[in-house]
């Protein structure tokens, strides 16, 4: 009996200790402006077979949020694990919006550096200072052409180096194209107007498209949807020929894959709100070593739990109180997990000229906005306001809603918004004024708060200042 014992332990023991041991290699894959838009999400008309793919072998979390939709914010939340608040990229890096990190932040790259590993970066990077975020490598910065993209890594992936790697990797898809906003206002202005090498390209019709219900439903949306989901596909050939350089290296087995997007779609009513459409995004986690697949985890997770997550997979767990989310390894196998429940968002600009902060708490059937800049209009992204969507939209200003808001509703918001997401998902009913919901709207105001006081937000002053 206590032989039998032994000998189970130590085939257990050994089991434990061939895992530790084992190589940990991982790729964190970002998209470009991509809502939930997957097959494996629910999609049936979108095509994404290798995306569908990890989701069927890992974890597909279904509560998953950035917390600003934004780019840059969001991509500098994600590789330091700290709100944009705090971590000080407030707006867009490039061109005249200029905004940057803050120089003592360490980031991800850094700390896996430190940790041993090779880290590299390909596709769209989009954060400054590049001093903050020390990848040892960068492949390059061409971003539409993911197939491309997969195989300038194969270098990195198949190398005799027996350090394990780190990739970042980056589409500047389903973004809209730098030509967008010229007169006549075409839909074609997401990346498609060319043919990429090895990428087959999928095209849809716009009868076909899922419009969602924040949308305008109107033939010039359709044709825009259409494009976007071409974009969409062309992201999953990029990750299908990852994954294809992955198993032709013997890497498949002992790499974590990490598929997310930056913000929501970038149409009026997501990108750069912090309703649901703009924070609500996928996540997709493969991790090679985990004894559950096919999860679908309800479980509420947000982009400052990235870092802390690839760290405690890299075995370099972040110090206790250096970064702002924790880690959800150890929950890839559960449908729902206790004490996951809330999330927090925290937006103050996209470009420079779009000043507009918003804090925002969200646990399962509330979420409270405050607009702290409320009695300013809601300001555009230049990409948004000039898509052919919008512009019809204007147009018809005086005869037609913009999905299921007033185009006056959409430009103008109240000081908070208290929204009860069981009764009403698409965030349309503001409770906020209701006698009946102060006792609600006082505690999520209290949450907030004690939030920004615990990431020492800047804009708290603003509960007693104006």
């Amino acid at each position: 009996m206590h032989v039998r014992l032994l000998l189970g332990m130590s085939v257990l023991l050994f089991g434990i200790s061939r895992l530790d041991a084992a190589p940990k290699n991982i790729i964190l894959a970002v998209a470009d402006d991509l809502n939930l838009d997957l097959g494996c999400y629910g999609n049936p008309v979108i095509k994404t077979p290798n995306l569908d793919r990890i989701a069927k072998e890992g974890t597909l979390f279904t509560h998953a949020f950035c917390t600003t939709a934004s780019c840059s914010p969001s991509r500098s939340v994600i590789l330091s694990g700290m709100y944009n608040h705090a971590n000080g990229q407030y707006g867009l890096a490039h061109s005249v919006h200029h905004f940057s990190t803050l120089r003592q932040v360490k980031s991800l790259p850094a700390r896996l550096d430190k940790a041993g590993y090779r880290t590299a970066r390909i596709g769209k990077f989009h954060v400054e200072p590049a001093e903050v975020f020390p990848f040892q490598t960068a492949l390059g910065d061409e971003a539409r052409s993911s197939v491309e993209m997969a195989d300038k890594c194969r270098e990195l992936i198949a190398s005799d180096d027996e350090r394990p790697f780190f990739l970042y990797f980056c589409t500047a898809d389903p973004h809209r194209s730098a030509k967008t906003g010229k007169p006549p206002y075409e839909p074609n202005l997401f990346g498609n107007e060319k043919a990429y090498p090895g990428v087959k390209e999928v095209r849809y019709d716009p009868k076909d498209v899922i419009v969602p219900p924040y949308l305008p439903d109107t033939p010039t949306c359709r044709a825009e949807l259409a494009e976007y989901y071409q974009s969409v596909s062309r992201v999953d050939q990029g990750i299908g020929r990852l994954i294809k350089i992955l198993e032709e290296t013997g890497h498949w087995a002992d790499t974590m894959i990490l598929f997310i997007s930056d913000n929501g779609i970038p149409f009026p009513g997501a990108k750069t709100t912090v309703y649901d459409p703009g924070l609500r995004l996928p996540c997709l986690v493969r991790n090679p070593y985990a004894a559950s697949q096919g999860v679908r985890s309800r479980s509420m997770v947000s982009w400052v739990d990235i870092a802390p997550t690839i760290l405690e997979f890299a075995g370099a767990p972040a110090p206790p109180n250096g970064l702002h989310g924790r880690s959800f390894l150890k929950i890839l196998d559960k449908e729902h997990a206790d004490g996951w429940d809330e999330v927090y968002a925290s937006h103050t600009f996209h470009e420079v000229t779009m000043y507009y902060p918003m804090r925002v708490v969200r646990d399962r059937q509330h979420k409270l906005i405050w607009n702290i800049a409320h009695p300013l209009p809601f300001p555009f992204a230049s990409d948004l306001y000039r898509s052919a969507t919008w512009q019809e939209a204007l147009k018809k200003r005086q005869e037609t809603l913009y999905g299921q808001r007033t185009i006056a509703a959409y430009m103008h918001r109240p000081q908070f918004e208290l929204y009860d997401l069981e009764k009403d998902p698409h965030e349309l009913t503001n409770l906020a004024a209701e006698p009946v919901h102060s006792a609600t709207l006082e505690r999520l105001k209290a949450k907030i708060k004690a939030f920004e006081e615990r990431t020492k937000d800047p804009w708290l002053h603003k509960w007693e200042y104006e």
